[in-house]
């Protein structure tokens, strides 16, 4: 279980992004945090992940507090983080990336598998370099793959629809709901979009800096979609 307790953080300039948060996440299950443009649903992940350490509060990871742990050492705890804006890899290809992500070497035939489930065809891109010469929507599912390669507790997804097509995006759908079905991991996923809203077990409302909203998928989801301003229809990559 992940626990965030009375979490603040402002920007070097002294602008507050999160106030006070205190969440939970169980072990099992989809969330998605979703809300306003600029209301710190980037900045809350990237505080799960490590990649930002809060200026006051405590996260604990089954007990453990990891509050001061980087990025590397979560992910030896099992925390997997996507960004928004992938990094790329010179020298190294798509199916080393997917067999360093899994801790093993993989097969072409799971090489294949993963690729499948993000909208890329194996056969075109094990062998390729993780490089320039792929696109931004390329390079942005080849990373989802690599996070669903991972052995991992807890999977944090920062708006993964950005730069997939529709038919990806219908795989990318049935690769969350598979994730769901085995158990394996928690998985928290920033989104506006509804379909991904639709498939979660809990929606979280961050505004502000703090949740202004928590509760199951049934409970939240028509309150957003009654709202013409609602943040499942907004489309503008969020800042902060």
């Amino acid at each position: 279980m992940l626990e965030l307790r009375n979490i603040s953080w402002s920007t070097p300039d002294g602008v507050p992004i999160l106030r006070d948060l205190s969440l939970t996440i169980e072990n099992t299950g989809l969330s998605v945090i979703t809300g306003p443009n600029g209301g710190g649903k980037t900045t809350l992940a990237k505080v799960i992940a490590g990649l930002i350490t809060p200026d006051k509060g405590t996260i604990m990871l089954d007990g453990e507090d990891i509050t001061g742990l980087d990025v590397t050492q979560r992910a030896k705890r099992g925390i997997s983080y996507a960004f928004q804006q992938p990094v790329r890899f010179k020298g190294l290809t798509v199916k080393d990336l997917l067999s360093l992500g899994s801790g093993k070497d993989l097969s072409d035939g799971e090489v294949c598998a993963l690729l499948a489930k993000v909208g890329l065809c194996g056969r075109d891109y094990k062998d390729r370099e993780v490089n320039a010469s792929l696109s931004g929507g390329e390079i942005k599912r080849i990373e989802i793959a690599s996070v669903l390669a991972r052995p991992s507790r807890l999977v944090i997804f920062d708006e993964p629809e950005a730069g997939i097509d529709l038919w990806s995006f219908t795989g990318l759908i049935a690769a969350f709901e598979e994730m769901k079905r085995e158990k394996k991991a928690s998985q928290i996923i920033i989104s506006h979009q509804e379909r991904i809203l639709d498939v979660a077990d809990r929606i979280i409302v961050v505004e502000n800096g703090s949740v202004a909203k928590d509760g199951s998928r049934d409970e939240i989801l028509p309150s957003l979609v009654s709202i013409p301003s609602c943040p499942m229809r907004m489309r503008e990559e969020e800042r902060l």
